[in-house]
């Protein structure tokens, strides 16, 4: 083959090569593995790029008729790899882009391996019309007389426009306000009191700052959890840029001085290191949310993004608030931020004393709600459901009474919904809203994955988690989350893969094992299964839900005994109202015991257990069994 051919085989867009010859895609020379069917895929929409590529296209020339396979999930997991080996994301799109309704687009300038653009290669050249009479003489003597006097008469004009064509360009470049920028990092602002104490209240800065810019639709905001790392990290801003995939960052300071408070903001271009835009901001404490919201509408201004009417009205609705409910609210999202059991505690009494400041606080009766939330979740059990879900449900209702355009409270309503009251279908109109209120919101994604999947619509849950991922890349219980559904969803190689890459992360963060070992115990690996659980349940401490999964494990690998002594451990630390009965019973059905695991089962449901539960692989045994379909069936779920 010649190298003229062995060219033509490969097309270029960004750092990435695609080689239609040998199957391969290359970033930076380095060879990104891509399956077949997503190859296939990316390869028809580059060679179209710019134009729509429908999904009738896509199967009719990929997924032939007499192919029986389920189209629609076999191409939504190819273009979720695609996006993932291109490091890209459905919500701000570089390469590929959803055509709602209809298909997909590719994004960006592809180019031959000479360097010309594809499309210009597909223009068939333009030749005179038969018939009229060339613009040239065609007399040689004339011609070799004539040409150079009127090749300068052409040249010399055509030179003069393309020099003032370039000086314009100079200076639209010189003042033009920012690159077009669809994704950004609010930094930790920098706190410039002498008292270390005060840094809740640039955290609180920081959190608002990122609450406000995350409702642009338009814009990519990296949620609070991944930005906080980089307090005092000193990496530089292109590093921190690339670990997080933006455009760009807002870093500044706060300074707090009595009732006065400043806000410095700057917008930095994150490849380059180049500053954007700079501005300061002071004002009463009172007035600190409408401070915050001028920043927030600076830096839309700044990297010219439209707002919609509603995100303009967002932005412009600050309320005054009271200073010292203000400062009880940061202080307990300062302590909710930290997901300990201890913290939570703290943070109720912060979150009460803020709402006895100022009854009409709606932001503090979600935070109240949050809180109640996961007090009541199984991975604090600090209260039973009981205790905690029906004081959560009454003050998310209570902050939408105060202002029903909060997401937070939305989501926090929705998750009561799932967890507690298993209203399902108002639990999802409620996540919905709360997405579309505010779309940047990590959490909202996150949650929201998790009632998808509770309703068994697996693709669409994992979507979701990716969104949250998304905006959140450096969360640990994002990318935990995303390994346990992708198990559920029967993924088990891509969930040990993902498992991996947050253990990366964080090597001491316990789910992150316990989620690959449930991948191992899937796919019959049961001493790697077994070990992996084993460090879950040393880091965790004693997690109920990591003991029961190694007891499955030994189980499954024979170890019956071992099991079996787990269980009666488990059984003796449970409290008597039973709010660890799913992590018996899944370690009954482990053993075989079917009318243990369904008694313990429902009198987890008359504690009005979590019902995400259900869908572990743990129960898979006794999914037949007539009494488990018919407390599905008194639960809501789908069958």
């Amino acid at each position: 083959m010649s190298e003229n051919q062995q060219v033509a085989g490969r097309l270029r867009f960004g750092v990435f090569e695609l080689d239609l010859r040998s199957g391969e895609l290359r970033k930076h020379g380095l060879l990104v593995r891509l399956q077949e069917q997503p190859f296939q895929v990316l390869t028809m929409l580059v060679e179209n790029s710019g134009e729509v590529v429908t999904r009738e296209d896509l199967q009719k020339k990929l997924w032939p008729a007499n192919t029986f396979v389920d189209f629609d999930h076999g191409l939504n997991k190819a273009i979720n790899k695609i996006r993932d080996a291109l490091g890209d994301s459905a919500e701000s799109p570089r390469f590929v882009e959803t055509v709602a309704r209809r298909g997909y687009r590719f994004l960006a300038e592809v180019k031959s391996a000479h360097g010309v653009p594809v499309r210009s290669e597909l223009v068939a050249p333009v030749h005179p019309a038969a018939g009229t009479r060339p613009s040239l003489p065609l007399e040689s003597d004339t011609r070799e007389n004539h040409l150079p006097s009127f090749a300068w008469k052409i040249l010399v004009p055509v030179l003069l426009i393309l020099i003032a064509a370039f000086a314009a360009w100079k200076f639209h470049f010189r003042n033009s306000p920012s690159p077009r920028i669809r994704s950004l990092a609010v930094l930790p602002l920098e706190s410039l009191s002498a008292d270390a104490s005060q840094d809740y209240f640039a955290d609180g800065m920081t959190d608002e700052l990122i609450t406000d810019l995350s409702q642009i639709g338009a814009l990519r905001v990296i949620s609070r959890t991944s930005v906080m790392p980089y307090k005092h990290a000193g990496k530089s801003l292109p590093q921190i840029a690339r670990e997080l995939d933006v455009d760009a960052v807002v870093e500044g300071t706060v300074l707090r001085s009595g009732d006065r408070v400043r806000i410095t903001a700057q917008l930095i271009q994150a490849n380059a290191d180049k500053h954007l835009w700079a501005a300061s901001y002071e004002g009463d404490v009172r007035d600190t949310l409408a401070l915050q919201n001028q920043v927030a509408r600076s830096i839309a201004e700044q990297i010219r993004i439209s707002l919609s009417p509603q995100e303009q009205a967002v932005l412009k609705s600050a309320k005054v608030v009271n200073p010292e409910a203000y400062e009880a609210y940061l202080k307990g999202r300062y302590f909710w931020n930290k997901r300990t059991a201890d913290s939570l505690k703290t943070a109720v009494d912060y979150f009460n004393q803020a709402i006895a400041k100022d009854p009409n606080y709606a932001q503090a009766y979600t935070g109240l709600a949050d809180t109640y939330a996961l007090l009541g979740d199984w991975q604090y059990a600090v209260l039973t459901s009981k205790e905690a879900f029906p004081k959560a449900k009454a003050a998310a209702i209570k902050a939408l009474e105060l202002d029903s355009a909060l997401s937070e409270a939305h989501n926090s309503l929705a998750f009561c919904f799932d967890a507690f009251d298993w209203d399902f279908e108002s639990a999802g109109k409620e996540f919905r809203r709360a997405i579309e209120l505010n779309p940047g919101y990590a959490t909202a994604h996150h949650w929201y994955a998790w009632h998808l999947s509770l309703m068994g619509q697996y693709d669409e849950a994992i979507t979701e988690m990716r969104k949250a991922k998304n905006l959140d890349p450096l969360s640990l219980i994002i990318n935990s989350d995303l390994a346990e559904l992708l198990v559920i969803a029967h993924f088990y190689d891509e969930s040990i893969i993902q498992s991996r890459k947050t253990i990366g992360m964080d090597p001491n963060f316990a789910l992150a094992h316990n989620q690959l070992a449930q991948a191992y115990l899937q796919k019959h690996m049961y001493r790697e299964a077994v070990a992996e659980f084993q460090k879950a349940v040393e880091l965790s401490e004693g997690s109920p839900t990591c003991i029961a999964n190694l007891a499955r494990a030994y189980a499954a690998s024979g170890k019956t005994s071992e099991a079996a002594k787990l269980l009666d451990d488990l059984k003796k630390s449970s409290n008597r109202n039973y709010s660890d009965a799913s992590e018996i019973a899944v370690i009954y059905a482990a053993l075989g015991n079917r009318d243990q695991a369904m008694n313990w089962l429902e009198k987890g449901f008359e504690e009005r257990f979590n019902p995400g539960v259900l869908s572990r692989p743990g129960f898979d045994p006794l999914r037949s069994d007539p009494r488990f379909k018919d407390l599905v069936r008194l639960i809501g779920l789908p069958h």
